[in-house]
């Protein structure tokens, strides 16, 4: 493959990524055959390797490396995951060019990013009176502009006057286009001074910075000799000019490209402007798979365009329909229930895929699927950590052990408190691992009624005699309580004694000496518990670099009643590493939104399309970002018309209608209600296809 380069371009199921292994497999070879000749023991080359997101990426390495024998390096990247790495790695690089103080760089979380914003935000905009969700929504748009014009490799000075041209809608907000730009320049100056990094500070670093530096451009044609990116639909436009920088500098590249893809498409990702790549390299058109996009993809798009188009759909395209949402929720379950029991499909098998999966939806069909022992697989979840009642005992015990958190603390907390915090598992044989709590919900209540003395500066657990009729409450629960009350003392008095250096410590304690081993714990209760404590480290890891600044001087108390509240808005969710091993997959009914399950990049059986009436099915599930049009390279520099995104929304119908018809072997099925969830009637655009389509039978 020396010198040549490759662009894969196929739809859906073409065999692109397949064919990017035969390639990678063929260009080891041939570095090999080369070292063979040359008696040399070590791979002179190494490849740059790309993916799409973080599913895909293992996927792909696990690929490659099978592919080569597992005897060749393979480090697969998200562009923006290789982009965070070159520029943490080459970090002194920019010490004289951006007057950085010589620290290393530390990477905020999306939410620990919103809630520093926040406080820079509420510095500039005194005068002004927002409300809560007002207020987050222009911080988080904003932050979101950074982002784009990261990706874009736009500089900052440019958004306002880019506002203020193509997106008119903008101009009439409380806050102006030239303020936001203002914003934006404070905060990435103040991010930069004290070595916090954010993915829209990251994207701009490397394309504005490292990426033109003569030193790092003799390095990365040092360190490699080949470019291998799979799926590019989905990569930034600052990706492009880094692989055409390579390119031009005669290294060989294979992409892959599906003009039915483009998920990240109003989100961060430019696929026209990567497809100028393809004039460096050598096309390679793949062919259509057989299957039901091919066979009736075309007739039924114009049947969703023109209701009046006559023609039969295919025996493949069922409807469940229903007048309430409440009923197609329990009528889908049911089906699915029916069919997997009578051996007509399994449950890995399935995938139901919702334009807006609500929690109604997610917990009514969790929920009627796990009653009839079908397991479930939601992809990406993110239920926030504080649904997590473990979660919330752990932060009420944090405010009752530190001094002036009274405030945080309700009876009702402290009752949870006591009930979770003195669980054990049950003694015996022939025991499954099952827990119990000592202090039952009822007894629970007694005590906080009667026990808890309510303090803002120095809330107390009482003794149990407080209690009159403290008999009542048994032996059992009784040396619980008092147990607990001992563990909250001793804290108070190593915190009084300075034993404890912060809230971390105390945390990572309760959970090793109160909460009961991992092997008595859900998967989802150990993955919320480690959450919280790598946000907690994180927490306190900004906190400790921001303490260096006399503007952000904060005392203890005040920082932790920060975390506790930051926790308590739900902005943090229990995100852990997915569960995956090579060749098993999890056998569940898989539950997904059109923009997880399209990531996901997976194929299935049978489909559920929930919400088939719906009007969402135009926006893919998947929110475009605030000005998103205006960031792509392709942007004519005029005003953003509603004609132009109705065209937008348009071709990401059709692309998203051709996607799922390629990703399904056998049945669909459009689930609809007459009435959305809201009560209103629903008319999105597959309704003329429900309304043709013959009824399921199980």
């Amino acid at each position: 493959m020396s010198g040549l380069s490759i662009w894969l371009n196929g739809i859906t199921r073409s065999g692109k990524t397949s064919r990017l292994v035969d390639h990678f497999t063929a260009w080891v070879n041939q570095e090999r055959t080369l070292l063979n000749r040359q008696k040399k023991s070590i791979l002179r080359a190494s490849a740059l390797i790309f993916a799409a997101n973080g599913h895909t990426r293992r996927e792909l390495g696990d690929r490659l490396a099978l592919a080569v024998g597992n005897n060749y390096p393979i480090i697969c990247k998200t562009p923006l995951g290789f982009m965070s790495d070159e520029v943490i790695l080459f970090w002194p690089l920019f010490f004289e060019t951006l007057q950085l103080k010589a620290q290393f760089p530390l990477r905020l979380r999306p939410e620990t990013e919103q809630e520093l914003a926040t406080r820079l935000w509420r510095l500039q905009f005194p005068d002004h009176t927002f409300s809560l969700s007002q207020e987050y929504r222009l911080i988080r748009e904003t932050l979101d502009l950074m982002q784009l014009a990261g990706a874009a490799g736009i500089a900052l000075e440019k958004i306002g006057e880019m506002l203020e041209t193509g997106w008119p809608s903008s101009v009439g907000q409380v806050i102006s286009p030239q303020q936001r730009q203002e914003f934006l320049i404070n905060w990435r100056n103040w991010c930069v001074e004290r070595g916090l990094l954010t993915y829209g500070l990251i994207s701009e670093i490397y394309w504005r910075y490292l990426l033109p530096n003569a030193d790092y451009q003799k390095q990365l044609l040092r360190r490699y000799q080949g470019i291998f990116a799979d799926d590019v639909d989905d990569y930034p436009a600052i990706a492009a000019d880094l692989c055409e920088f390579l390119l031009k500098q005669g290294i060989s590249g294979v992409f892959t490209y599906n003009p039915q893809g483009q998920i990240r498409l109003g989100l961060n990702a430019d696929p026209d402007y990567f497809k100028k790549l393809a004039d460096y390299c050598q096309i390679e058109e793949l062919p259509e798979p057989s299957g039901f996009a091919k066979e009736s993809g075309a007739d039924l798009l114009k049947l969703i365009s023109d209701p009046f188009f006559n023609m039969p759909l295919p025996d493949r395209l069922q409807s469940i329909q229903t007048t309430s949402r409440a009923k197609l929720l329990e009528a889908t379950g049911k089906f699915i229930i029916d069919s997997i029991q009578a051996e007509l499909v399994k449950p890995e098998e399935i995938v139901i895929i919702a334009p807006g999966l609500d929690e109604i939806a997610r917990y009514s069909l969790m929920d009627l699927l796990t009653k009839a022992e079908i397991p479930v697989m939601p992809l990406n979840e993110q239920r926030s950590l504080i649904s997590s009642p473990w979660i919330r005992a752990l932060l009420t015990l944090l405010a009752l052990v530190y001094p002036g958190l009274g405030k945080l603390v309700l009876r009702d907390d402290v009752a949870e408190m006591l009930v979770i915090l003195t669980q054990k598992p049950e003694i015996g044989e022939n025991v499954s691992k099952k827990l119990y709590a000592e202090i039952d919900p009822v007894r629970a209540g007694l005590i906080a009624d009667h026990c808890y003395f309510l303090n803002p500066e120095h809330p107390q657990l009482l003794a149990i005699e407080t209690f009159a009729r403290w008999d009542r409450i048994g032996y059992r629960a009784t040396r619980a309580y008092q147990k607990l009350v001992e563990w909250i003392k001793q804290a108070q008095i190593e915190h009084g004694q300075k034993q404890v250096p912060n809230p971390l410590f105390l945390l990572n304690r309760a959970i090793q000496e109160l909460l009961p081993n991992n092997a008595y714990l859900t998967y989802d209760q150990v993955s919320a518990l480690r959450e919280l404590m790598e946000t907690a480290q994180h927490f306190w890891e900004v906190e400790a670099r921001l303490q260096f600044y006399e503007d952000w001087q904060q005392t203890q108390t005040v920082r932790l009643e920060e975390f506790i509240q930051l926790l308590r808005r739900g902005t943090i969710s229990a995100n852990p590493r997915p569960l995956y091993s090579l060749g098993n997959e999890l056998k569940a009914v898989t539950l997904a939104t059109i923009f997880q399950y399209r990531s996901l990049r997976k194929a299935h059986r049978w489909q559920f399309w929930l919400d088939a009436g719906s009007f969402l099915w135009t926006q893919g599930g998947a929110a475009q970002l605030f000005a998103a049009p205006l960031f792509l390279r392709g942007w004519s520099g005029a005003a953003w018309t509603t004609e132009e995104q109705q065209q937008v929304d348009q071709a990401r119908l059709e692309r998203i209608f051709y996607d799922l018809l390629g990703r399904v072997d056998e049945r669909v099925y459009l689930c609809h209600s007459d009435l959305s969830v809201r009560g209103t009637e629903q008319l999105g655009p597959f309704l003329s296809l429900i309304q043709r389509a013959d009824a399921a039978i199980a």
